[in-house]
């Protein structure tokens, strides 16, 4: 991480951190939401942006993580040691999902994990004995650290903050360490890599792995601050919402999806005093994926390169040797 993606980070934990200072409950959520989402959309930018691995399931990962956690805290077990239990859990998953992606690319895979994506809600919805079907889960507890309890929103919106911010050093640390230069070679040209010794069945798997972690990290938060989930949170519908989050962000950039999460959580918010806001929101996205599909990074540094300054070249060596 370079020292001014340090910079913008460190501003960034400091607005947070007075952000949610005399707002109401509700704000308090609502940015709670942006940062699990944007936790669960980290995961899938390694999966999709930086390794190139199509993926439409980790809505599926997320709720996996969220029954987990919400099974476990129901029966007594805190949440401290039921979120390990769900990001092992999804880890597993997802290495085992990632074995046909050794097989199948582009909109085949994609088709193989939205019938994953589909398989989980199924199940989640069909299992009352173990689920509670349509009807969900509730009653989760917040947990309770002792000195700190998050029962309150500003504490949870804290503690929130915390793993947040733990699991986006996680990501910055991987996305530059030896792997993730393989992930970013996976993506630009298979071959290539593994002419280059990228051990490409190795790196394809730790993909889908890490990047479901995230989402079952992800639903593992999302257990005790909403404190009741349902099979229809974790749709189809939800993993292609997480899947605009990385594009419109910027697929394969480090903020990417922490400013997806921001556009697809909190702008519909401030459009919201508006009869027609779906459509205006809706329209501001289509006009970003028109005329920059790169994401809101992407169309930042073309605006950034239209003022940079330009390295001029003599107009009498133009033509060099021939003069």
């Amino acid at each position: 991480m370079t020292r001014k993606t340090l910079f913008i980070a460190l501003i960034g934990i400091a607005a947070l951190i007075v952000a949610p200072l005399g707002q109401g409950n509700y704000f308090i959520y609502i940015l709670c939401s942006w940062l699990l989402f944007s936790i669960a959309a980290m995961g899938l930018n390694l999966t999709l942006g930086y390794a190139g691995q199509v993926s439409l399931a980790q809505a599926s990962f997320m709720g996996i993580g969220a029954y987990v956690t919400a099974l476990m805290t129901l029966n007594g077990i805190h949440w401290i040691l039921a979120m390990p239990c769900a990001v092992l859990a999804t880890f597993v998953i997802g290495l085992l999902l990632g074995y046909p992606a050794l097989r199948v690319q582009h909109h085949f895979l994609a088709f193989v994990t939205l019938a994953f994506n589909t398989l989980v809600f199924l199940v989640l919805r069909n299992e009352e004995w173990l689920t509670g079907g349509s009807f969900g889960l509730v009653g989760m507890p917040r947990p309770d650290f002792g000195v700190v309890n998050t029962m309150k929103q500003l504490p949870f919106y804290y503690f929130t903050l915390v793993c947040f911010v733990i699991a986006a050093a996680k990501f910055a640390w991987i996305v530059n360490s030896p792997w993730g230069r393989a992930f970013r070679a996976l993506r630009e040209n298979p071959v290539r890599a593994d002419s280059l010794g990228v051990d490409i069945r190795r790196t394809t798997l730790l993909a889908f792995a890490i990047g479901s972690a995230y989402g079952g990290l992800a639903g593992a938060i999302m257990t005790p601050l909403v404190q009741f989930i349902e099979p229809g949170s974790f749709s189809l519908i939800h993993s292609l919402k997480l899947l605009l989050m990385v594009v419109v962000g910027g697929s394969g950039f480090f903020f990417g999806p922490i400013l997806g999460a921001a556009v697809v959580i909190l702008v519909p918010e401030l459009f919201r005093f508006t009869e027609y806001y779906l459509i205006y929101y809706a329209i501001l996205v289509i006009v970003l994926m028109v005329y920059s599909p790169g994401g809101l990074i992407g169309a930042g540094q073309k605006i950034a390169a239209r003022f940079r300054a330009r390295r001029q070249t003599r107009k009498d060596m133009n033509r060099g040797p021939q003069l």
